[in-house]
């Protein structure tokens, strides 16, 4: 399975903050947004991935990740010029994907829990057709929302509906068979010019083939698309920190976690953010390995 990261998009409902910088690069408590997203497709064993942004902003990505051999990944970018939709990443990473299945997940979304890397491996292993991930909230107005049967199976996807069927909102991250490529670069665009992610998703529920994970209580999402969700999502991270010692999101602990890299590469790490940074960030990782 390959990944998509998608981290374009104007970021509007943050000016001025993103006026000048893109908004996945933005600082959720000690950690570029990017870095959550990032994480939790390693949590899920995929190790090629790639990252769709903006043209001002794609060599930022670049800057900062570079190829991904230091943590044992393979990172490819892309652009793209304008936002187009979700789906449009499929279009863009079609070359990418291959013949592949694929993960897409958004730049924005970040998600914590116990079980999470179990149940991105489980998902993963058992995929047909297409498998969402929901999660309930008091607010289900303002995203996509599902109503699904007794085998989690999709019956229902409906966009920011005024009088939600439930309160199951579809998070920023999608698994996909490799069909699901070339059906999104057929999908017709909206009244705005974009192609839907929704649309895409709702050949999958015509055919049944649509599942959606409710992630429960022991999870954790956010979509820091706004100010306030933004700092919900700070707020989350330094708790987890200050309290239980959790540095969430730290991209060189997974890729050693997961076995991308030994402890001799996450030490070597560790030493230069210690030679470069007096944050902390390095001597974490060089406890971590143990030296």
């Amino acid at each position: 399975m390959r990944g998509i990261l998608l981290a374009g998009g104007s970021g509007t409902r943050l000016h001025p903050i993103t006026a000048v910088s893109s908004k996945q690069l933005l600082p959720v408590y000690d950690k570029p947004m990017v870095y959550y997203p990032l994480s939790v497709l390693m949590l899920a064993e995929i190790r090629e991935i790639l990252i769709i942004s903006n043209p001002e902003h794609i060599e930022n990505y670049r800057d900062l990740l570079g190829d991904g051999s230091r943590l044992g990944l393979r990172l490819s970018y892309a652009v793209q010029d304008q936002p187009r939709g979700l789906a449009d990443a499929l279009r863009i990473g079609r070359d990418f994907i291959g013949d592949e299945q694929f993960a897409l997940i958004l730049g924005d979304n970040i998600f914590y829990g116990n079980a999470l890397t179990e149940t991105l491996r489980r998902e993963r292993a058992r995929l047909d057709g297409c498998t969402l991930f929901g999660y309930r909230v008091a607010d289900p107005e303002r995203y996509g929302v599902a109503t699904i049967d007794d085998a989690g199976r999709v019956t229902s996807l409906e966009e920011k509906p005024p009088a939600p069927r439930s309160n199951l909102a579809v998070t920023g991250m999608y698994f996909y068979d490799n069909e699901a490529a070339d059906l999104a670069t057929r999908l017709k665009p909206s009244p705005r010019g974009e192609l839907e992610i929704t649309d895409l998703n709702r050949i999958f529920v015509e055919r049944n083939k649509a599942r959606l994970v409710d992630l429960g209580r022991g999870c954790a999402w956010f979509d820091t698309g706004t100010h306030e969700s933004l700092m919900d999502a700070a707020l989350f991270v330094q708790v987890l920190a200050k309290r239980q010692g959790i540095r969430l999101a730290c991209i060189e602990e997974v890729a050693f976690r997961m076995g991308f890299i030994d402890e001799d590469q996450l030490a070597s790490l560790g030493k230069e953010f210690v030679a470069t940074s007096a944050s902390g960030y390095g001597h974490y990782l060089m406890d971590l390995a143990g030296t």
